[in-house]
């Protein structure tokens, strides 16, 4: 797996431009349709033994790399069914053209094709379907299901939206997803992520030139968005230039605050402090010694983040919805702190997040809002796709704004987006969400951008989990961060 290449995230309309760039400086366009049915072609014999395949193509360019795909396998001597969607006689362009080559029966798209077919190959529309599937299409996308065929999907499982991953009224699930060029949010962002099965993104000869002229904001969160930035130890160093974290600690559900402490000192913050009431000090004091306590009751938390030194502050976790942890919240954005927010520090202002974002918007530093779903829906408006949310989110709010999930989006006010894919099942577990803020802060207390820090943490959060495998808890996904760590110091070496 290379984690270094290919990270840009093509909208529809960017592949669009893409294709019409390629062809502007001298690439055919029926080059670029052979040359990403070929593609498709060798995956699949790759991926699969000598079977019987059905292709189903559609009626624009989609089903165009479909006639390619059924001919080529044809030639190698696979057994071979082609069904179609509409009338061969109305097909235009490299569509028809390949249409034309194809040597065998053309027969008219249904469910009884699938009796036919150990593998179905899914050539019937691409990433830009603008409207859902229904009739005899729906009733085979269906069918594939309900039977469990193997599935090869072309550019996206058809009715999977390239740019949202929403499924446009029925989706096949793939085992194997051959996409071309780069991929689009929708390989990536949930239900697409998990109808696309395995992707490949297949070079068809577009030039990478392309690239500076369209400029995606979009991104797959790989270590080749962040890695030249990530904060490394100097030998000169010492604790303070590796900046120090305080962390809001509730008074009863202390083990949030300790976990982000744990995690935060794990990737580098040089120096972290709990500020809590007096009551929990033992608490705290039993927890790990090389993190500090500091009571709150003789001070307040506004004595306790106002040392210069002290340049990075996470509120939420295990807090408690109340008055104190809304003053908390204002006291470190009125101190114009690094600052990340999680959990209680968000639904506190559930009721009035104009007033959240108007501090945010008056601090002088950044900040990262870290909300699951529930806590995102309460803040903002919801009235577009997951990615058009939070790109809107993070613009509103003057922040940075994370949404956890299998498919976490990361989003700046200037409109830069990172989509997270690495995730494993396993993070869905108590406290995994306290260890990757703790990771975030400790990263922006070390200098690192507070959009590069949350993208920074959120794949690191992913691999450590997945190097932990099955039986995953909180806890784990710390202890595994240093082996994250020299992942990304031999990337840096190579």
């Amino acid at each position: 797996m290379n984690l270094l290449n290919k990270s840009e995230l093509l909208t529809v309309e960017e592949m669009s431009r893409a294709d019409a760039l390629a062809v502007k400086s001298g690439v055919p366009n029926l080059d670029l349709m052979e040359s990403a049915g070929r593609s498709v072609f060798r995956a699949l014999r790759k991926r699969w033994t000598r079977r019987r395949v059905v292709v189903l193509c559609g009626p624009g360019n989609n089903g165009g790399d479909g006639f390619v795909v059924a001919r080529l396998l044809k030639e190698a001597g696979w057994p071979v069914t082609l069904g179609l969607l509409g009338n061969i006689k109305k097909l235009k362009g490299d569509a028809a053209a390949n249409a034309k080559l194809w040597q065998g029966e053309t027969k008219a798209l249904s469910v009884d094709l699938l009796k036919e077919a150990d593998l179905v190959v899914d050539a019937l529309f691409g990433a830009g379907l603008t409207r859902d599937i229904d009739g005899a299409t729906k009733e085979v996308i269906d069918a594939i299901n309900a039977q469990g065929k193997d599935c090869l999907a072309v550019d996206v499982p058809s009715g999977v939206d390239g740019n949202s991953g929403q499924i446009c009224g029925a989706a096949p699930a793939a085992q194997l997803t051959v996409t071309f060029f780069r991929k689009k949010p929708g390989h990536l962002v949930m239900p697409g992520r998990e109808l696309c099965g395995e992707v490949k993104v297949a070079d068809i000869g577009i030039p990478q030139t392309v690239l500076d002229e369209i400029k995606p904001e979009s991104h797959e969160n790989l270590p080749a968005n962040w890695l030249a930035d990530f904060p490394r130890p100097k030998l000169k160093g010492h604790k303070y230039a590796r900046g120090h974290v305080v962390i809001s600690g509730g008074a009863e559900l202390t083990g949030a605050a300790r976990l982000a402490a744990r995690s935060a000192r794990r990737v580098g913050a040089g120096l972290v402090t709990i500020a809590a009431d007096e009551v929990a000090r033992d608490i705290y004091l039993s927890g790990d010694p090389g993190c500090m306590f500091s009571p709150l009751g003789p001070q307040t938390f506004e004595e306790a983040i106002s040392h210069l030194r002290r340049n990075a502050v996470l509120v939420g976790p295990g807090n408690g919805v109340h008055q104190e942890t809304r003053l908390r919240t204002i006291a470190a954005l009125r101190f114009g702190k690094l600052t990340v927010l999680d959990a209680d520090a968000l639904t506190v202002f559930e009721d009035d997040p104009d007033t959240l974002f108007g501090w945010i918007k008056k601090s002088g530093g950044p900040v990262v809002l870290t909300p699951h779903e529930g806590e995102f829906a309460r803040l903002f408006d919801t009235p577009a796709d997951k990615v058009t949310n939070v790109i809107a989110a993070a613009q509103q709010s003057g922040a940075v704004v994370l949404l956890k999930g299998a498919d976490t989006i990361i989003a700046a006010p200037d409109g830069s987006v990172a989509i997270n894919s690495n995730a494993p099942a396993t993070l869905a577990t108590a406290g995994s969400g306290d260890v990757l803020a703790g990771l975030i802060i400790g990263l922006m207390a070390q200098g690192m951008t507070a959009f590069k820090a949350a993208s920074t943490a959120t794949w690191m959060h992913g691999e450590a989990a997945n190097i932990f495998g099955p039986g995953l808890i909180a806890e784990d996904i710390v202890e595994k961060v240093p082996e994250v760590l020299a992942l990304l110091q031999n990337m840096l070496n190579e």
